[in-house]
């Protein structure tokens, strides 16, 4: 997918009990934030930051999503725990990661596995990809997409 390029409709279960689908948000920018696994140290981080901006992102009438293959029970209970504002998605079938191309080989503890590459995508008002960041760096990323949605 290029940046302006419109962003083909999808629809994911959510936290809840609720649906996902791209389109019932145009209208509002909207950041769409990729993460490897629920309750993980690097995930929480990013997850809190979001959280922390989570008011800051509202104003600007903009609304925040993390996705992972991760189950709707494993997001509820980490939402819950972390007390996020903001909904996760839950993409087991990978619709979503192949769309945004995000499923990567990693090395993890010597060995090779498939996994979610950490990585955020801002949409327009009107459904167009703005921006987009890979193998994002958790440390002040959460503040940059904030920055950007802000240019908008």
């Amino acid at each position: 997918m290029q940046l302006m390029e419109l962003v083909p409709d999808f629809e994911l279960p959510a936290t809840g009990s609720q649906r996902f689908r791209l389109t019932a948000l145009h209208g509002a920018p909207l950041v769409l934030y990729f993460y490897p696994k629920d309750a993980t140290p690097g995930c929480t981080d990013e997850g809190l930051q979001f959280k922390a901006l989570y008011k800051q992102f509202c104003h600007l009438k903009c609304t925040i999503l993390g996705i992972s293959r991760d189950s709707i029970a494993s997001h509820e209970r980490f939402k819950g725990k972390m007390e996020f504002p903001f909904e996760l998605l839950s993409d087991e079938e990978e619709k979503a990661c192949t769309l945004f191309g995000v499923m990567k080989q990693k090395n993890m503890y010597g060995k090779q596995v498939r996994g979610i590459e950490r990585s955020t995508f801002v949409i327009d008002t009107v459904g167009r990809l703005r921006r987009e960041w890979r193998g994002v760096s958790v440390p002040g990323h959460a503040q940059e997409v904030l920055d950007f949605v802000k240019s908008l």
